[in-house]
């Protein structure tokens, strides 16, 4: 079989798995929020209210069907495309919700994205390229001190230190309250802002910005860090490179010019895992900060045991992830021709 054909036969078994992972994820979650204490009921009218007014929303918002029938409605709505109308904001879709607080979230997750590409892929070089020494070993850990601290914690202390000893950066929130946010057609108040034209508003933005998406970049950027050095290691080593010593050429236009691009291929592979990673470090990141993201949304929906909610932001963050992984499987068969599927 040649290459695009076995590439075009992975691609369709990958789109036919694609709706079987997402109704996995959907039933365990739809299962998992019913199976947790607490009732939704409760979270809405308080646990003092009639039983009468608790009974008649119950029905009113089919709680007190069966379990299983609630299940099909639920998958009935999802074949259909509808992720379902929120229990807390009445009348409000979660497809509303996902438009209204999703671009906060796209723009963090970008921004921290590309810290943590910068951060990793820079300390991976350093470390690979000078083998064995103080470099080496401070690479090392920090690709293992970042990966292994936990998010909440890490955004803590950068608040404390960045911003109440410092003062350097807001403690958190996307915009002043007091200013009128950028408003455009992306939702995006950094290229909102560019399109106005307003650069007072960029440069809040960025400020805003910095801190949350610092937090959560560097922590992420230890996955990075690990895989460039591996691989640029043993790139190094390769023939073609002590061909390249041997012309004469100098150690860091090697590594950067020559090396490099080789192992660059693994990072590109595990972009796509690191955004399941970097959705849920999104979480607690956008809590620590009070960042009025979808993430966040996500949080208060568990907190309060709003069912459509939860259950639809989940399935669009994994519609999310199973998207992004065909579509870096993709750039990396046409990246690397080596490749067979």
């Amino acid at each position: 079989m040649s290459r695009s054909k076995a590439l075009q036969s992975y691609i369709l078994l990958r789109l036919l798995l694609a709706p079987l992972m997402l109704w996995t994820i959907a039933t365990l979650v739809f299962l998992l929020l019913r199976a947790t204490p607490g009732d939704p009921i409760d979270a809405i009218l308080g646990p003092k209210a009639p039983e009468i007014e608790k009974i008649r929303l119950r029905e009113q918002l089919g709680l007190g069907a069966p379990l299983w029938l609630q299940y099909l409605r639920f998958m009935g709505d999802l074949l259909r495309l509808d992720l379902g109308t929120s229990l807390t904001t009445r009348g409000q879709t979660v497809w509303e919700i996902v438009g209204q607080y999703f671009p906060a979230t796209l723009e963090i997750a970008v921004v921290s994205m590309a810290v943590a590409l910068i951060v990793g892929i820079g300390v991976g070089v350093i470390s690979a390229s000078n083998p064995n020494t103080g470099w080496d070993v401070g690479g090392r850990m920090f690709g293992i001190i970042t990966y292994s601290l936990p998010a909440f914690w890490v955004g803590m202390i950068m608040q404390l230190i960045f911003s109440v000893q410092l003062g350097w950066f807001p403690v958190g929130a996307r915009f002043p309250s007091t200013q009128t946010p950028p408003s455009g057609p992306t939702g995006l108040y950094l290229i909102d802002s560019l399109l106005s034209g307003n650069l007072g508003n960029f440069f809040t933005t960025l400020h805003y910005l910095a801190l949350p998406s610092l937090t959560l970049g560097i922590l992420i950027s230890g996955i990075f860090e690990r895989i460039v050095r591996v691989n640029l290691k043993q790139t190094l080593q390769a023939d073609y490179v002590e061909a390249a010593r041997a012309r004469g050429i100098s150690e860091t236009r090697i590594a950067i010019a020559h090396a490099l691009k080789n192992a660059m291929i693994p990072v590109i592979t595990v972009m796509g895992l690191t955004l399941a990673a970097l959705l849920g470090g999104a979480i607690l990141t956008e809590v620590t900060f009070s960042w009025p993201g979808l993430a966040n949304r996500l949080y208060e929906a568990i907190s309060l045991r709003d069912y459509p909610t939860v259950q639809g932001i989940v399935v669009f963050f994994a519609g999310i992830v199973v998207i992004a992984s065909i579509g870096i499987d993709l750039l990396n068969a046409y990246i690397d021709p080596r490749i067979r599927y």
